[in-house]
């Protein structure tokens, strides 16, 4: 997911998506460690959009505390 795509996004959904990105790479590491999954990069990419909203969320919720 892109970043413009990311700040266009509200707060409220910002957690909804992180926490479905939690999930998504719980599961992933989990097919990873059976076996099923191949592909790391997948995870490396989870891990990385996790990280942009994680940074964008932050970055709204301290200007909505202003």
């Amino acid at each position: 997911m892109k970043i413009t795509d990311i700040r266009k996004l509200s707060t409220t959904e910002l957690t909804t998506e992180s926490s479905k990105l939690r999930d998504e790479l719980a599961e992933l590491k989990r097919r990873l460690h059976t076996g099923e999954v191949q592909n790391v990069r997948t995870i490396r990419n989870k891990r990385k959009d996790l990280a942009r909203m994680l940074t964008v969320l932050a970055e709204q919720l301290t200007k909505e505390a202003l």
